[in-house]
């Protein structure tokens, strides 16, 4: 039995030693290269890559968020809001430095059942000091948009983001970054995010065939204290022109709108309607830092439109906040992105982080004379909140939210679609100019979101 064994094991190496010498081919019958993989857990994050020196990486990139919310103190005439449940976010991600010089990135969501391309990047890496990429990607613009969510202060981020801040867009962007000094230009185009947006760009196509639109955003941050460990500051301004996009659902037409900082309640109180405009312009100027365990940021954001008279309407808002790390913690911010990061926790158990916020948004570009006026009062909404972040591990963490929304008269939604008050006859009424007394939606707000990143 001895001898057989033997005998059996010299076939099994053989065999090896014969198949490792022998050529490979991909599944186009193209011959290949072999370059041995390590596989590593970085910091919970599951990564292959080169043994040897060519630079080759892949990892996954995950992420789920399941939030909650319940909402009260809304007067007795406003439209019921709906407590609930919300899977926010389900991340899957598949990025790879192919070398030294090719990163590539696939980044999609699929909460609630729903389908959204998020990222789809192809960047050039090789030249020190500057990355240049294209494909689809948040543009650098807002800080707060900027930011991943995963290391958001509070669940959503401020309203005047959401209304004025761009996200994700097709296109080509450049960036320069030393020694604190961080520089970008963006040429973007459509969005591509899911079915419907493509569906408006391919009908507009068809029909009058105007061209797609474009977009260009410069940002400059200069960042104090970038080489230091325990602080830095972060002070930043960015402008961006923008053409109508076939992306939108009518060409030509914009609105502005967003809900009050949260994703359960769905409605958009503060809301423009859609109104014809020729060009706008976006500009942000932004202050932030971080001291040991203390971060703050302070923005300011407003938006230029021009109708096609040549007239304009412009639309503004703010937000300050700050947190601190209770357990001896250390914030963490990234220069090359011009954005904060993952927090260091202070303790073995994890962290605690207690938040604070106050924001504004003024969607209101006209003076409110009468009810028959052609003008744009998409509404003005306040809004304060408190947080508490319970940082688990690197990769696990548990939010806590309370918030206060103040909305004035004017936040009644696309075409006057929400009870804002009473009338004369003491009646609820959706006419924002037709109320007495106390009128807009205010309303007390707690929510929480269990969140894993993998």
């Amino acid at each position: 039995m001895r001898k057989i064994s033997c005998i059996l094991a010299l076939f099994c190496i053989a065999g090896t030693m014969a198949f490792a010498q022998k050529e490979q081919y991909n599944q186009y019958g193209v011959k290949v290269d072999i370059d041995p993989l390590q596989a590593e857990a970085q910091d919970g994050i599951l990564v292959l890559r080169s043994k040897g020196d060519s630079g080759y990486k892949i990892w996954l990139d995950n992420r789920v968020q399941t939030d909650g919310a319940i909402f009260f103190g809304e007067p007795e005439w406003a439209d019921g809001i709906s407590n609930g449940l919300s899977v926010r976010r389900a991340r899957f991600a598949v990025k790879t430095q192919i070398d030294k010089n090719w990163y590539g990135e696939v980044d999609m969501d699929m909460a609630n059942g729903m389908f959204e391309l998020k990222d789809a990047i192809i960047r050039y890496t090789g030249l020190e000091k500057f990355q240049f990429q294209v494909g689809s990607f948040k543009e650098i613009f807002a800080m707060q948009r900027n930011n991943s969510s995963r290391y958001l202060q509070f669940i959503e981020r401020p309203m005047v983001c959401s209304a004025l801040a761009p996200s994700r867009h097709l296109g080509f962007n450049a960036n320069y970054y030393y020694k604190g000094v961080f520089l970008n230009l963006g040429i973007l185009g459509q969005e591509i995010e899911g079915e419907e947006t493509r569906t408006y760009v391919e009908e507009s196509s068809k029909g009058n065939g105007p061209d797609e639109g474009l977009t260009y955003t410069v940002k400059a941050i200069w960042q104090p204290g970038w080489n230091k460990e325990d602080w830095g500051l972060h002070i930043g301004a960015a402008a961006s022109y923008r053409e109508p996009k076939t992306s939108d659902e009518t060409f030509g037409k914009m609105r502005y709108s967003t809900r009050n900082s949260t994703s359960i309640n769905r409605k958009k109180y503060v809301d423009t309607g859609d109104f014809t405009f020729d060009h706008f312009y976006r500009y942000t100027g932004e202050l932030a830092g971080y001291w040991k365990g203390f971060r703050g940021e302070a923005v300011y954001m407003g938006n230029t439109t021009i109708l096609p008279d040549g007239t304009s309407k412009n639309f503004f808002g703010w937000y300050v906040q700050g947190g601190y790390l209770l357990f001896g913690g250390t914030q963490r911010y990234d220069g090359a992105g011009g954005k904060f990061t993952r927090v260091k926790r202070g303790q073995k158990w994890g962290d605690v982080e207690l938040c604070g916020r106050v924001e504004f948004l003024d969607l209101n570009a006209d003076k409110a004379l009468a009810a028959n006026d052609q003008k744009i009062m998409g509404g003005s909404a306040m809004a304060y909140a408190l947080g508490l972040n319970y940082y688990i591990t690197d990769h696990v963490k548990v939010q806590l939210n309370w918030q206060y929304n103040d909305n004035d008269r004017f936040c009644s939604g696309k075409g006057n679609k929400f009870t804002v008050g009473l009338d004369e006859t003491g009646k609820p009424t959706k006419n924002p100019y037709y109320t007495r007394g106390n009128a807009g939606v205010d309303y007390h707000m707690v929510a929480f979101r269990f969140e894993i990143d993998f």
